[in-house]
Parts: structure tokens; sequence; C-alpha cells
């Protein structure tokens, strides 16, 4: 009989900035319960009791990431496009702090121009965009990735927002997507990174005027990528030390460099 611990629950937070969904009573009918809504039930759909899934939207107090909810927070989903700019900037440096310690990030599409992935990137992140209705056909580089398990090679996408290179991003840790479209145009669309101890997936599928979130083999992605985004522990913010030359001779021995 196994003595294991069950393991507990994965903390997910869906963020989105729920504007178009309230502005534009098309994307409303598309997305009925938000894009984020829907981001969220395609996460519990795949994982089921493996995950908690809550939502958090811009215009709630502090963009509903609170020092608490951050804290509690094992992977955080980010969409947004409209108001990159209107994001806290003391929410970005809380973000940004809990992915260095090990919290999970998964970018999505427009969010490539969000203050945390450009902030953790360090660079524009632009890349080339057109919205005609393109095809989008989406490669898998890595099939023995497990953000790619259980996914068609390509996933058809018939209708979709076009982004191309050159998308100025860092060389990704690892490229799992490459994707075409009808323009004959390319584009990374699943990449990850590391940043501290924490991991990074950026997905470039899911423009709001497109049912992009109800595709199930994006659903599928979403989920993965949340399930290999999660931190195995989080950890204490790096810390500057001073360590005498003589910390070890005197039998200190846990290499912080301070006497008791």
């Amino acid at each position: 009989m196994s003595s294991a611990t069950p393991r507990a629950p994965l903390r997910v937070t869906v963020w989105g900035e729920d504007l178009h969904e309230q502005r534009d009573a098309e994307v409303a009918k598309r997305y009925p319960q938000g894009m984020h809504g829907a981001i969220a039930e395609g996460i519990s759909e795949h994982l089921g009791e493996e995950a908690l899934v809550r939502t958090a939207t811009l215009r709630e107090p502090e963009h509903g990431l609170t020092e608490e909810v951050v804290a509690e927070t094992d992977v955080l989903t980010w969409w947004g496009q409209l108001a990159h700019r209107e994001v806290s900037d003391e929410v970005v440096k809380r973000v940004h702090r809990r992915v260095l310690a090990g919290m999970g990030l998964i970018v999505l599409h427009s969010g490539h121009l969000s203050k945390i992935f450009t902030r953790l990137m360090g660079t524009t992140c632009t890349l080339r965009w057109r919205s005609a209705e393109d095809r989008e056909l989406i490669w898998t580089t890595a099939p023995s990735h497990p953000i790619a398990a259980g996914v068609p090679h390509p996933i058809v996408i018939e209708r979709q927002e076009m982004y191309g290179e050159f998308f100025d991003i860092p060389t990704p840790d690892e490229l799992i997507f490459i994707s075409s479209f009808s323009g004959g145009e390319v584009c990374r669309s699943g990449c990850t990174f590391r940043r501290g101890h924490g991991k990074i997936f950026y997905f470039g599928p899911g423009d709001q005027d497109y049912p992009v979130y109800h595709h199930p083999h994006v659903r599928r992605v979403i989920a993965n990528a949340v399930r290999w985004a999660a931190p195995d522990a989080v950890h204490a913010r790096p810390r500057l030390i001073h360590s005498d030359t003589d910390w070890f001779l005197d039998g200190d021995g846990d290499g912080d460099g301070v006497r008791e």
C-alpha cells in the first residue's frame, strides 16, 4: 500500500482584460463567459480535479491580482490587447517577482505586448500581423514535448488573425510550434522560456474576432502548458549577501554569510 501524500491541486489563475467582451456584441456572443471564461473552461475540461481554476480581470481591484491571489497562484495565464498600458506597474512587479520565484506563466496571443511579457523578455516583442480571416496551420516542431501531447500535426484553425515573423523575442529555450498562414507568412507560435525559477510559454493563436478558444486542440495545448509550467517549489527571492572570508572556517556551514 502506498503511503505517498496526494498532490495538492494546481492553483491556476486565468487573467483577461474582459474589454472586447464588454464593448463588442459580436465578441460577447462568441464568448458569453468572456475569453477568460472560455480559457478557464478548457483548462478545467482537460485537467479536471488536478487543477483549481479561477479568473481575474482588468477592472477588478488591483486587476484581480492582489498579493494574496498572486501568492496563491501556481500558474497564471495572461490575455491582453487593448489596455496593456492600463495595467498597474505595481501589479506587474508583483507578478514578475512571483515568476522569478517559480510561478508558471502562459502568455496568449496579443499578450506578447503586455508589460509582464516584454519585461521578462527584454525585447520589444513586436511582430507582423494582419486580421483577414487567414487559415493557420500550427506545426509541431517538438513532438515529444509534454505541451504537444495529444494534438494533431498540424492543428488547423480555419479562421484566425495572422501573426508573422519577424517576431522580436529572445531565442526560445524550446520551440514547440511554428505556424504558417494562407498569406505565406510563418511565426514561432509556441515558445518556452525560463526566467529565474519560473517557466514561461507563449502561444500565439487566439484573437477575439474568431472562436479560437473553443477549438479543442487549442484548449488541449493550453492545458498541457499549464501542467508543464507548474512549479516543483516556489523559492525565496534571491538576495545580495555579504560573506566574510572566514565564514566557512568558523563552522557556520550554511553558506549564507550571516553570523548569529
